[in-house]
């Protein structure tokens, strides 16, 4: 009788103190959920009694386990579980913690897969599950590898203190090992920046000719590298596109190792695809395959589409009425383009506000607000009809509170609007100028701004729209000429239209579970043209959505206003 109440078996008394117990574990899961709530609304949350859930919530907060904020006396996880967590990540054992996840990517690959740790400036492959091909590689255990030219070593650089990395880029030789070895030093910062950005690093035939690879970083609970999973093989097999396709498999692979420490905000689960035919009024005009498209922007004049890739940096000029487009790489990640009254175009790419001209390749700096942030990038950007430069940023790895909002004066000058975002995006103004939107992707969030077009100044942020679990998440946006906002929800495969008081009006559904963003266009600006992405998705769902990084034209019986250049 007494083993079986020590053990909990059905049926036998509870072990005294395990209800307390499980009663303060969650009150700890709801503080962990939703940090800052007040006592009332913790002990409503809880199902608990008020007095009871005051004793709870003492003992905790006793215990460092809780601590509260005098200024409002709200609830905070306590920082003993930080201690704690520390000592959980001194005694983590890398290799156990990798090995069903290391068989799972095998079978799943059908390739040889590696775990690789930074040793001094080199990667050194510490485990190893390989496929059963007819080629095989051999077993890497204890092999050694250039960090700056393997898969693995890239994923694990990219993710480093920005000062620790700098540290060791300097020091290392840069050698030729192929011709496609990147031996530049800037040129292989930009690229590690490209892929903290993705998220998985790729090595074309970088180390070894005939070799390539896909690997991701696995963090620990501070978002640091202590690891990369590999997916390793020949180039033959491992082609540029099927690498791509494999990269969201090794990152999940990498953040179930690490207990999904250092989650990316924009790489949730994808919502299942809406049931039923594709819509007749959703066709693809431009059939690309970016990585990322964004920022679509109608040149009335050239009666084209501007957008851009802002994972492979290019701006593309695309033809909507025949299908071509033209690709103009960056030498950075590009992410928002518009034309500009003089003559060419101003961007907003991950180091600053740039003009840009197509013709000859050439790009000038205007502008560099975050410059003491080199953890930051640029993302989304318009002009208000005044012609100023509105552009938001957020951090590459997606910390939250990291992002800003500035606008760029005609005359150069560069202010700071707002700022505490977690992944800035779509804006836009309603036709009466008296209203703003901005998206904070991060937080789910569209929010609404007072605003005044003579001065150019935003105020009274409120809450416009808030997206639930499960509809996906709110990206670039349009606004009609009836003040209607329309929104791209990324993983959730539509566009929703929405009245001027935050109530859906109407929901798209589209063949892509990515849509990016909208922007009017056509003759008439009465096609709505929708960006998407194919980034991270899977081999299976980019057979389930072959069409994912084209554009897509939507007849949606409104009608949009001329976006208004840049007057700089």
């Amino acid at each position: 009788m007494v083993e079986a109440n020590e053990r909990g078996d059905e049926g036998a008394r509870e072990i005294p103190g395990a209800q307390a117990l499980r009663r303060g574990l969650s009150l700890l899961d709801i503080v962990a959920d939703k940090p800052g709530l007040r006592f009332t609304e913790l002990a409503d949350r809880s199902g608990l009694t008020r007095a009871t859930a005051h004793r709870m919530l003492s003992t905790l907060a006793e215990a460092g386990l809780l601590r509260v904020d005098e200024r409002d006396q709200s609830y905070h996880l306590g920082f003993r579980l930080f201690e704690m967590a520390h000592r959980v990540w001194d005694q983590f054992d890398l290799r156990s913690a990798a090995e069903p996840e290391l068989e799972r990517l095998r079978d799943l690959a059908g390739e040889t897969v590696r775990l690789a740790i930074l040793d001094e400036d080199e990667i050194l492959y510490v485990d190893q599950r390989e496929a059963a091909q007819t080629i095989r590689l051999g077993n890497g255990v204890g092999a050694r590898a250039s960090s700056y030219a393997s898969g693995a070593g890239k994923a694990i650089l990219a993710h480093l203190d920005p000062l620790i990395r700098e540290q060791i880029l300097n020091r290392l030789k840069l050698q030729r090992f192929t011709p496609n070895s990147i031996t530049d030093r800037a040129a292989l910062a930009q690229h590690l920046d490209l892929t903290k950005a993705r998220g998985y690093s790729v090595s074309l035939e970088e180390q070894q000719n005939g070799v390539s690879s896909v690997a991701a970083a696995i963090l620990d609970h501070r978002a640091h590298a202590i690891g990369a999973i590999a997916v390793i093989g020949p180039s033959y097999r491992l082609g540029l596109d099927r690498l791509h396709a494999l990269g969201r498999d090794v990152m999940e692979a990498a953040r179930r190792v690490s207990g999904n420490a250092g989650q990316v905000a924009m790489s949730i689960s994808i919502n299942p695809r809406p049931l039923g035919p594709d819509r007749e009024d959703v066709v693809s005009v431009v059939p690309s395959t970016a990585f990322l498209g964004e920022g679509p922007t109608w040149l009335p004049n050239e009666r084209k589409l501007a957008f851009v890739d802002i994972l492979a940096p290019a701006i593309i000029m695309s033809d909507p009425a025949d299908g071509s487009f033209q690709v103009h790489p960056m030498p950075e990640l590009v992410s928002a383009v518009v034309p500009r009254r003089r003559g060419g175009f101003l961007a907003a790419m991950q180091t600053g506000l740039k003009a840009v001209d197509l013709d000859s390749g050439k790009v000038t700096a205007i502008a560099s607000p975050e410059a003491g942030k080199p953890g930051n990038r640029f993302n989304d950007g318009k002009c208000d009809r005044r012609g100023r430069f509105w552009a938001g940023t957020l951090a590459i790895d997606t910390t939250r509170g990291h992002g800003g909002l500035y606008r760029l004066d005609p005359d150069g000058r560069c202010s700071l609007m707002d700022q505490g975002f977690h992944v800035s995006n779509g804006l836009g103004w309603s036709p009466d100028d008296r209203r703003f939107y901005f998206t904070d992707s991060g937080s789910r969030r569209i929010y609404l701004y007072d605003f005044d077009v003579e001065r150019g100044e935003i105020a009274n942020r409120r809450v416009f729209v808030e997206l639930a679990e499960g509809v996906g998440i709110p990206d670039g946006l349009a606004v009609d000429t009836e003040g209607f906002v329309w929104s791209a929800h990324w993983d959730g495969w539509c566009i929703t239209r929405y009245d001027p008081d935050g109530k859906v009006d109407r929901v798209i559904n589209l063949p892509v579970p990515r849509p990016t963003s909208c922007a009017f266009g056509g003759p008439d600006f009465s096609t709505l043209y929708v960006t998407s992405a194919r980034i991270r998705l899977s081999a299976h769902q980019l057979a389930e959505a072959p069409l994912s990084g084209s554009v897509f034209a939507v007849q949606t019986g409104a009608r949009g206003l001329p976006e208004t250049p840049f007057a700089g």
